[in-house]
């Protein structure tokens, strides 16, 4: 059903998991439509309550995939600049409650994915960037009003600008992640906590979710990211922005 994800739901508790993990799990833009679509059959299956989201192998996700830059789009640009946007409003607009644990590299839109979740769980080995500026383009699929929303309008502004990388403690005492556990306990305290989750009646646990959803909506206005899109496309086309984004692939390269 899936390319690059393994979804199932068992009972009450729903995983997707992102599987490349020769790559790092990067986010094609057919994984991002996946995720999306990932997110709706979930939705579907009676009875599931909590999704954990994960990446399989060594990282969580190494973000947006290099390779779209370099080849050619199979969408319109604009489309194809949105589908970032649209998977993380798939994905937040679940009913079921989203858990991610979030392993190695968390990277630009892999930030956003996981904040798309409800609930945050890191391994103490995951490390954190937001690469996009140094890319050539801003943070987009609607990643700002998350940040902002998760760790305030002054850390969001820090870490994006600078594109520093921090790690999982520095994650938890931001408000970024709910836990930091061993790397080795990670995928059992992710069930445990679905699992806690799973247990709870459904009409109480999916109408807390949607009214933190609605008063925060209220504060950062997440549906504005529509336009983000266009922010993408402009830095697509916008000479300096290209010429940073050719940089900072040689430097990967290198």
């Amino acid at each position: 059903m899936f390319e690059t994800l393994r979804v199932e739901a068992d009972g009450p508790i729903g995983r997707l998991t992102l599987n490349r993990p020769d790559k790092l799990n990067p986010l094609s833009g057919e994984t991002l439509a996946e995720i999306a679509a990932a997110a709706r059959w979930l939705d579907e299956q009676p009875g599931v309550k909590a999704v954990i989201v994960g990446g399989a192998g060594r990282a969580f996700s190494a973000g947006a995939d290099l390779a779209d830059f370099a080849g050619p789009q199979a969408r319109p640009p604009r489309e194809a600049a949105d589908l970032g946007r649209r998977m993380a409003d798939a994905l937040e607009a679940m009913r079921a409650v989203s858990v991610a644990a979030i392993q190695g590299w968390c990277v630009g839109g892999g930030l956003v994915l996981a904040a798309a979740c409800d609930l945050r769980l890191a391994a103490d080995d995951a490390r954190f960037s937001i690469p996009e500026i140094d890319l050539g383009i801003p943070l987009a699929w609607g990643g700002i009003p998350r940040l902002v929303r998760e760790i305030g309008p002054a850390l969001t502004k820090e870490l994006v600008m600078t594109c520093r990388t921090f790690d999982a403690d520095e994650a938890r005492a931001a408000g970024f992640v709910n836990r930091v556990v061993p790397a080795a306990e990670l995928q059992a305290s992710a069930e445990a906590l679905a699992r806690t989750l799973a247990a709870k009646p459904s009409h109480a646990l999916f109408s807390t979710k949607r009214h933190v959803n609605a008063v925060t909506e209220q504060m950062v206005g997440t549906m504005r990211s529509w336009s983000d899109a266009d922010g993408l496309v402009t830095a697509l086309g916008d000479p300096e922005c290209a010429e940073a984004r050719r940089a900072y692939l040689r430097r990967r390269r290198g």
